[in-house]
């Protein structure tokens, strides 16, 4: 299967589901997958799993959409677009800590996907580890700077860690979510990264700007 086939295309504009309203995808995602047989499996092959998971998960059904992106990915391993999908279905399902697995798999494979590196960095938030959630946002956005949606995380991932760290002092260069404050301005740098608005920490729907 080409690992960068229509799917891919087509994922530019029906975002990462629970990425962009907040994880809560899951919700709603029943549903059973289509073309089932009487025994329950799936009818077709590998590329038709993966297409027909696809379109569950852009019309809300992620639960539904692992199941048949599950069976995808068992049968193609090191297909990366399929692990990609089905990490994203698995985010906006709930299930973080696979969605972190399979995003991790993908960043390993080509650690130069600055998705995959972005939803690595997501996943690990929503699982509460925002020290990996910052590491992997930064190669994100080092990689794709001028995308708003891994920005925003990124900054609301730093503040959450200062935050934190802000309950036994100020954070120290090289600490974990420091931030260098803006030259010439003398602003603090937790003040600089502030996130902005309420929507600022939700995970970012894929638009054309992310690739």
């Amino acid at each position: 299967m080409d690992e960068r086939n229509e799917w891919v295309n087509e994922r530019v504009d029906d975002g990462i589901g629970g990425f962009a309203d907040g994880g809560t995808g899951g919700a709603g995602g029943g549903g059973v997958p289509e073309q089932q047989e009487r025994s329950g499996e799936p009818t077709g092959d590998v590329y038709d799993w993966f297409r027909r998971g696809g379109r569950l998960l852009a019309q809300g059904n992620p639960a539904a959409a692992e199941q048949l992106l599950a069976r995808a990915a068992a049968a193609e391993p090191d297909s990366r677009s399929i692990r990609e999908t089905l990490a994203r279905a698995q985010f906006d399902a709930g299930s973080y800590e696979a969605a972190l697995e399979n995003f991790r798999a993908v960043a390993i494979a080509d650690p130069s996907d600055d998705y995959a590196q972005f939803g690595w960095g997501v996943a690990a938030a929503r699982l509460g580890d925002f020290e990996t959630s910052a590491e992997h946002l930064a190669l994100a956005v080092a990689m794709r700077p001028e995308s708003d949606h891994y920005r925003a995380a990124l900054r609301q991932t730093r503040a959450t860690l200062a935050a934190r760290a802000g309950a036994f002092g100020p954070l120290l260069p090289g600490a974990p979510g420091y931030l260098e404050p803006p030259a010439g301005t003398g602003v603090p740098p937790e003040e600089a990264e502030r996130p902005e608005g309420r929507g600022a920490g939700r995970g970012p729907a894929r638009t054309e700007d992310d690739g």
